[in-house]
């Protein structure tokens, strides 16, 4: 499946090996990615497309705000996350 904005993915490499995010950002072969909680929306994970598995779900939530408003909030990708299985950090 193809990675895009809004994507949930999981990460395969690194430390933060298992934790789940949600695109933010598609650029060539690497993407910027954040959950809310330890990834803050102000400064998101570049990680490359390589390392990271990709899940058949997409934050239509997400996707739209980010396309219309341009910006979401870190508790609007908590929200998105916990809804698709919760988030792995704590």
């Amino acid at each position: 499946m193809k990675i895009e904005v809004g994507s949930v993915v999981r990460s395969k490499a690194g430390r933060d090996k298992g934790d789940l995010f949600i695109v933010l950002a598609v650029d060539g072969n690497y993407v910027y990615m954040a959950n809310g909680d330890l990834r803050k929306v102000d400064k998101p994970k570049k990680k490359k497309i390589k390392h990271l598995q990709c899940s058949q779900t997409v934050s239509e939530f997400i996707a739209n705000k980010l396309r219309t408003a341009g910006k979401v909030t870190n508790s609007e990708l908590r929200k998105a996350l916990a809804q698709v299985g919760g988030n792995d950090n704590g």
